[in-house]
């Protein structure tokens, strides 16, 4: 039976609130049942879920030397959404300018959690990757993004320009980032239903992902440095929409 794990505090804390029945156990470090640790105890008294208390050493094998703070959970595999999961979460959702995050060759778990974590700060309805050769929703990404892999759905699609159609026919503008696009992100308006499209670091977005998007824009770069990394980046981009957004309301 294949299963995964959640390391860290505060994931597990959020993993207990929104989506207990994946939780088959908590693995706790012997001699750690703190106060910090109490509340995720009492949560799995309620629920009925067992606890284990186990050496460091177990602990840090049971996450390949991540840092736990004495909690691992062992749960169900967080699983990806795929296009039908995507469409109804367009059709359920009430917002007038839904706002959806697109990795583009995105391949690094850590980056994918640090991209997740902010897109749930910026009120993302969903991250959409392409199926092939993009980061797995695996433990890693889910500790980096602090509990946001429960609550914000990741969507795996087969065919991204296909999906990148169908949310253009839903009325939602592409905007995808390129070093090179002649307009900046602080030139354009970004208030309406948006898809923002980052591509992976170095490569940039694929060709025909590019030629689907609606308008591309820069992020100015003032020092030498010519790129940030994609979930700096991804902060600098969802956070001017908030705000042109804020300033809209």
């Amino acid at each position: 039976m294949s299963s995964t794990r959640i390391f860290g505090l505060h994931a597990v804390s959020i993993l207990l609130k929104r989506n207990p029945a994946r939780v088959r156990r908590l693995v706790l470090q012997k001699g750690s049942r703190n106060t910090r640790l109490q509340p995720l105890l009492e949560r799995a008294a309620e629920l009925g879920i067992a606890v284990a208390d186990e050496e460091r050493q177990t602990l840090d094998r049971l996450c390949d030397g991540g840092r736990h703070q004495g909690v691992v959970a062992e749960c169900e595999p967080l699983r990806a959404l795929g296009e039908n999961g995507l469409d109804r979460l367009l059709e359920s959702s009430d917002e007038a300018a839904p706002l959806l995050l697109i990795l583009d060759g995105v391949t690094d778990p850590h980056n994918l959690g640090a991209c997740l974590r902010t897109a749930d700060a910026a009120g993302v309805l969903a991250v959409i990757a392409p199926r092939d050769k993009s980061a797995p929703l695996n433990a890693t990404a889910a500790k980096v993004a602090c509990g946001a892999a429960e609550v914000v759905p990741y969507v795996q699609v087969t065919n991204l320009a296909r999906t990148l159609k169908l949310l253009q026919q839903r009325g939602i503008w592409i905007t995808g980032t390129a070093g090179e696009a002649e307009q900046s992100l602080y030139q354009v308006d970004l208030t309406g239903p948006q898809a923002l499209v980052m591509g992976a670091e170095g490569k940039g977005m694929r060709r025909l992902t590019r030629e689907h998007c609606d308008q591309l824009v820069n992020i100015p770069m003032a020092g030498e440095v010519s790129s940030l990394n994609v979930s700096v980046a991804t902060g600098v981009c969802l956070f001017e929409i908030v705000r042109q957004r804020q300033l809209r309301d």
